[in-house]
């Protein structure tokens, strides 16, 4: 409730800027007292609404396809300095506050700490301890201000939240736990005898020579696709250039008679669906009887530079094809998730306007197809951030991996790069053993053609302007799909933004079932049953705008998975005996799961 509360004052107090940005046209002296006025208000109870600006889990950055680029960095710094230079007497209010905080501090007199979700403060030693006590709360207090000048100085909304992002770039990359002055640090060096410091070392020049100059997130050793990842028993089924069709081995006596037929995203492997036995989608589906078949990409090289959206949606319906002869089904039940979504999207659209009934149902995992250039999904998505981004693909003939991976980091750095940098660096601990974070490092690359096409969504939006995107000639217009729709957001997902997830949904025709986790980007995925701590909302209704969804929708224990369990099985035909072979005659299974791609 108190950070709505600060978010409700933070636009106040934007609403009243602009106001008086406005009567300074008439009255410069009336303006300037009003200006005066609301610091002095602001000024009483700054610490609690600073304290709720400051939200970095749910902080705005850059989309992976699009990347942040030094010239975006420098222009958003420009444009906080002439906010500086325009309002000097807030960047001056804010200086006294900030000496008023640190004389606090110093006496001993604040109560600055960081929030139930920051772990980087966990060691003892910062609060038992007075000198770190205080280094730390000066460091909130720092923090505090900068985030409190941004929601003062009138920025234009896009320009706020860049400011934002970039401002928590810096403050967490400055942190006192990132230096060796962490007293966890310090505690190992006495612990190791100084072989902390000197392995700290070792890693950070592997890590130089080796990752890219980041700080490595995984223990890959740990880990082998095929062994203990990506385990379920199935074979290959069907193979073309853009894809192994990989059909899994049914687990119960009966099986319903529509197979569900996954597509991956094209920027991750395919295994996130069956990364362990404990976390396996692709599990859970089998032992409810359903059939499952998934697509897993070839990690496209420089000679595949040509491919777009066309190539893979041609290569899916030939996929979808294979299905159906092997299973004996009239159409097939499609999910896909993140970049998987938007080529589900545009496969079932494009087959509804080629009067090809070939999919009977569809569910989108995490997927943004109102691409609104305005929203946090598209926060550094300029004209000129577009062109470079496409420019540097094309060059290079793909979108390589792990340039997608940093821009990932980069998007959460407190736990995706300076977590790592202090168990690496600073404590001399190799990366932790993850599966998750393993299967993020596993990275694919991204053919230039398709890479410009994900981009140009961007700046044209077509699914919302129906006819605008085209394969094999036929216009793709949403609201013409009418069969229906379960579709999944993260409440805390910040790749994704979960209102842009429901926006998107509005574009379809047919009934949809919206579904909110309480997870982020990749644990909403990976959402099996028995965690105590999973709930969801859904909504009978389907309004327009996602705020009225979410103040009337009701709240569930549990994982999603077993309510959508309920909603495939009813769409899923009748139930048959289960196949005591997989594939077919025609299509015979070659390489066992999870096939030849995948180790591309």
């Amino acid at each position: 409730m108190e950070t709505v509360a600060a978010k409700d004052i933070s636009q106040r107090i934007k609403e009243i800027g602009l106001a008086i940005e406005q009567l300074e046209e008439e009255d410069v002296a009336a303006a300037r007292r009003c200006r005066k006025q609301l610091a002095k208000i602001i000024g009483r109870d700054v610490d609690g609404i600073a304290d709720a600006y400051i939200d970095f889990e749910n902080m705005a950055g850059p989309n992976p396809i699009i990347g942040i680029h030094t010239k975006d960095i420098t222009d958003t710094l420009m444009v906080m300095g002439k906010q500086v230079v325009k309002h000097p007497q807030l960047a001056l209010y804010q200086s006294w506050q900030l000496l008023g905080d640190a004389v606090q501090v110093l006496l001993g007199n604040s109560d600055l700490k960081p929030t139930k979700q920051d772990k980087r403060f966990n060691d003892p030693t910062w609060f038992d301890n007075p000198f770190y006590k205080r280094y730390m709360q000066l460091y909130f207090a720092w923090c505090n201000r900068l985030f409190e000048w941004t929601e003062q100085v009138g920025f234009e909304d896009a320009e706020q939240r860049r400011s934002r992002f970039i401002l928590s770039l810096i403050t967490e990359a400055l942190a006192p736990t990132n230096s060796l002055l962490n007293p966890a640090a310090i505690k190992r060096i006495f612990e190791t005898a100084g072989e902390s410091v000197q392995q700290g070392l070792v890693n950070l020049l592997d890590d130089w020579l080796h990752n890219g100059g980041m700080p490595a997130q995984v223990n890959k050793r740990a880990f082998s696709v095929g062994e203990n990842l990506a385990t379920t028993p199935g074979s290959v089924v069907f193979r073309n250039e853009v894809l192994e069709l990989i059909q899994y081995k049914p687990i119960t006596p009966q099986v319903y008679s529509r197979p569900l037929f996954i597509i991956p995203p094209q920027i991750n492997k395919f295994y996130i669906f069956d990364l362990t036995p404990d976390k396996s989608f692709i599990h859970y589906a089998l032992s409810l009887g359903i059939q499952v078949f998934v697509c897993s990409w070839r990690n496209p090289n420089i000679e595949h530079r040509d491919w777009g959206l066309e190539t893979y949606i041609i290569a899916l319906e030939d996929a979808i094809d294979a299905t159906c002869e092997i299973t004996g089904a009239n159409n097939v039940n499609v999910l896909g998730a993140c970049s998987g979504g938007i080529t589900a999207a545009t496969l079932v659209g494009y087959l509804q306007a080629a009067a090809k009934t070939k999919v009977n149902v569809l569910t989108l995992m995490v997927s943004v197809l109102d691409m609104n250039i305005d929203s946090d999904v598209a926060l550094f998505a300029t004209e000129r951030s577009l062109a470079q981004a496409k420019s540097y693909s094309h060059r290079k003939g793909v979108l390589e991996g792990r340039d997608l991976a940093k821009v990932f980091a980069w998007m959460r750095p407190n736990d995706l790069v300076w977590n790592y940098w202090v168990n690496n660096y600073l404590l001399g601990y190799p990366p932790p053993a993850y599966d998750v974070l393993y299967w993020n490092n596993d990275t694919t690359r991204l053919p230039a053609e398709l890479h410009g096409q994900f981009l140009d969504m961007y700046e044209e939006n077509p699914f919302h302007h129906p006819g605008l995107l085209k394969i094999c000639n036929e216009p793709i217009d949403l609201s013409q799909v009418e069969c229906d729709l379960y579709a999944v957001a993260g409440l805390n997902d910040h790749i994704t933004a979960w209102e842009a997830c429901y926006r998107s949904t509005l574009l379809f025709e047919g009934h949809c079932d919206f579904i909110l986790s309480n997870s982020g980007h990749v644990q909403c995925i990976l959402n099996p049953p028995g965690n105590p701590k999973s709930f969801y909302y859904t909504n009978n209704s389907h309004p327009q705008r996602a705020e009225e969804w979410r103040k009337t929708a009701s709240k569930h224990r549990g994982s999603w998975w077993d309510h959508w369990a309920g909603w495939i099985k009813v769409r899923s035909g009748e139930q048959l005996e289960a196949p005591k072979k997989i594939g077919s005659s025609l299509y015979p299974p070659t390489d066992i799961a999870p096939g030849t791609y995948v180790h591309e």
